[in-house]
């Protein structure tokens, strides 16, 4: 009995002692497995831009990169857009592509944007094969994405060489021109972005086909796109070798209904500069013939002796503008 006793009392206290030592070993792997998880979260926070970044320096907006293996933000210190280091560029750039949310998309394309008002970063980014990235985002389905695109490219188009790589998307905007709303930012952003690339004559030949779809949107458009468009045409109408394919652009008879003194100086102003430079042009009795007989050509709305024109502009040499009425007596003499 002693000895039954003994067995079953050292029984107890071994039980004890491998219940106090289970609990004491669950409670350490409960705060190992707690430990883990605050370094996990920890390096999950690491992986954000930081306020202060890039993005929030230039554009004022605070983001997370969308890949964390390229967050490099850290690396990134407070400074102006035109000192800008190479590898900001490349960062935003690789942002902009693994993007998948319009909101970041621009405030990416904006702070490119912003950048490349600066001759070196515009270099930079064409270097960096920045100018197709932000190019691709004129077929984005948002429409704020296509309006940040164009400004950037705008602003990159100030660089001659840029131009070369940029003149391949002109038929992306014309047909953003075409296919948006009358009067949207996006018509108005493509526009601009075409006078930058106008200014000189070597790409103005790409617009041979455009001048009929100009002088449509002429005609319908408020103020601030009236003055955008003759922007346009007055730099391809400087150009002697455009003017055969101007004058044999469609242009409704509505546009003569602009030579009037209720239009907007501003509109008018570049409207009479552009008919100046058409009429500096002096076609052959045969060509004029030929041409007089397209009813709806620009040469017989605006330039043939059966045009309203001369009666219209008669009618502006008594406009207040001494601008305009300088403009007018040019074009008559």
């Amino acid at each position: 009995m002693k000895a039954l006793l003994g067995i079953v009392a050292g029984a107890g206290a071994s039980y004890g002692l491998y219940k106090l030592i289970s609990r004491e070993g669950l409670r350490r792997n409960k705060k190992k497995a707690a430990n883990e998880t605050v370094r996990s979260s920890q390096q999950q926070e690491e992986v954000k831009v930081q306020p202060g970044s890039l993005l929030a320096k230039v554009s004022g907006l605070d983001v997370v990169c969308f890949r964390p293996e390229e967050a490099v933000a850290d690396d990134v210190i407070h400074q102006s857009p035109n000192n800008l280091e190479p590898q900001h560029l490349k960062m935003l750039l690789s942002c902009l592509q693994s993007g998948t949310d319009s909101s970041d998309r621009c405030r990416i394309l904006l702070t490119l944007g912003n950048a490349a008002a600066f001759t070196v970063n515009q270099i930079l980014i064409r270097e960096f094969d920045g100018i197709h990235i932000i190019a691709a985002f004129l077929t984005d389905p948002a429409p704020e994405v296509k309006i940040q695109t164009l400004s950037a490219l705008n602003n990159l188009c100030m660089n001659i060489q840029n131009q070369e790589q940029i003149k391949i998307f002109v038929p992306r905007v014309l047909e953003l021109i075409e296919m948006s709303p009358v009067n949207s930012d996006l018509q108005l952003g493509a526009l601009r972005l075409l006078t930058n690339l106008s200014v000189t004559d070597k790409h103005q030949h790409l617009l041979k086909g455009a001048v009929t779809l100009l002088l449509s949107l002429l005609v319908v458009s408020n103020e601030s796109l009236q003055v955008q468009t003759l922007k346009v045409l007055v730099n391809l109408s400087s150009n002697p070798d455009m003017i055969d394919d101007i004058v044999q652009a469609q242009a409704p008879a509505s546009v003569m209904l602009l030579f009037d003194k209720r239009t907007a100086p501003a509109v008018l102003l570049r409207l009479l500069t552009f008919v100046g430079n058409l009429k500096a042009w002096r076609p052959s009795a045969q060509v004029a013939e030929e041409l007089r007989r397209k009813q709806d050509g620009l040469f017989r709305v605006m330039l043939d002796e059966s045009s309203q024109l001369h009666s219209r502009l008669m009618q502006l040499l008594s406009h207040p503008d001494a601008e305009i009425q300088a403009q007018v007596a040019r074009i008559m003499t």
